[in-house]
């Protein structure tokens, strides 16, 4: 059945294991995110073979499956915590990433309901504002969390980049250890986890740049596209290839490249604009917007154009490929972080 998407296992665990290697080396323990491809049983079992011992993931539907895959693998999830969710989170979770008092109190009570310690890494706001306590307002954080009985305060994180696009550097990731230092020493306790940034910070580890107290990393994209994601560059040694989108072609034809008629909205609201090219041979394959992030497709054949979409349909240029293309044929896609995650989501394509 097509659309689907081919998925390389053992590339994947290769990245795995490269990326591991280069943290454990550092004095750096790792987790994995299991994200972007939703838990995938395959996947989660190839990061385990590869050594990790922490999976990450931000949807508790997921951490459900991950207890089912690998129930002995410490569990933690990334996204602060719903009220709503609480139970479950004390349930499916080790450890949880945490800003906010009335979260936190909730988890301790339900941990204490449930006879469970319950670890928390808490998150500072250094500069990308998506999560995070602000700085001054750590230690009085930190003191509540001391405070509650079922609540283990493991560590301190920040998130960089994957909202404002910061870049982790010496000032924020310096300042995330020195606030670390201070906690330690006010509150006479040792942090676990100096929780240092995603995939974007690895530019640092690999330039050995990365302040040494950083004791951890959360690695996503990097393990499954073996780039990292500060400036997007390709990591040595590593694979870009492990998915391979395969579509198949519903209509083949000559048509032209401009549409005849007034222009107004599409079917997402935007007024499309278009260039007269003259005539081009036009394939549409079964694949559109509610599947994938089309801006994250690259085809396999250079030659070949993506040129629209809509929500079912995904319309080429295939005037210049050198295949003799015809009605049912397949055509290959590479995948970004972006069309990666839709893809996975999707129910609508096949995983194999």
């Amino acid at each position: 059945m097509y659309p689907r998407l081919k998925i390389d296992i053992e590339k994947i665990k290769h990245n795995a294991e490269i990326l591991r290697t280069l943290c454990v080396d550092n004095g750096i323990e790792p987790m994995v995110v299991t994200k972007v491809h939703c838990a995938h049983p395959g996947i989660t079992r190839a990061m385990i073979e590869a050594g990790y011992t922490m999976l990450a993931d931000s949807r508790i539907e997921n951490l459900k499956a991950l207890k089912n895959i690998a129930p002995d693998v410490k569990r933690v999830l990334l996204r602060l915590p719903m009220l709503s969710e609480i139970d479950e989170v004390i349930e499916f979770a080790d450890l949880s990433l945490n800003s906010e008092s009335e979260t936190l109190k909730a988890l301790s009570s339900a941990a204490k309901e449930k006879n469970k310690q319950h670890e928390i890494i808490i998150m500072v706001d250094l500069g990308d504002l998506r999560e995070g306590v602000l700085p001054e307002d750590l230690e009085d954080l930190v003191q509540q969390v001391i405070e509650m009985s079922n609540l283990d305060l493991v560590g301190l994180g920040v998130n960089l980049t994957c909202y404002g696009g910061v870049i982790p550097d010496d000032n924020n990731l310096g300042r995330l250890v020195e606030l670390a230092k201070n906690i330690e020493m006010q509150f006479n306790l040792k942090l676990k986890y100096i929780s240092g940034g995603n995939s974007s910070s690895l530019y640092k580890l690999i330039n050995k740049s990365l302040p040494k107290d950083i004791t951890n990393l959360r690695l996503g994209e990097a393990v499954i596209l073996g780039r990292e994601t500060a400036y997007g560059e390709k990591i040595d040694n590593t694979h870009d290839d492990g998915f391979l989108l395969e579509t198949q072609i519903i209509e083949l034809k000559e048509k032209d490249s401009l549409p005849t008629g007034q222009i107004g909205m599409d079917a997402f609201g935007s007024t499309p604009t278009f260039t007269d090219r003259g005539k081009m041979r036009r394939a549409i394959v079964a694949i559109g917007r509610q599947d994938v992030r089309v801006e994250g497709l690259t085809p396999v054949d250079s030659n070949i154009e993506i040129i629209g979409a809509s929500s079912d349909h995904l319309i080429l240029d295939v005037t210049q490929s050198q295949a003799e293309l015809k009605v049912g044929d397949v055509v290959g896609f590479g995948v970004d972080y972006g069309a990666l995650l839709s893809l996975m989501t999707s129910k609508y394509v096949e995983k194999i």
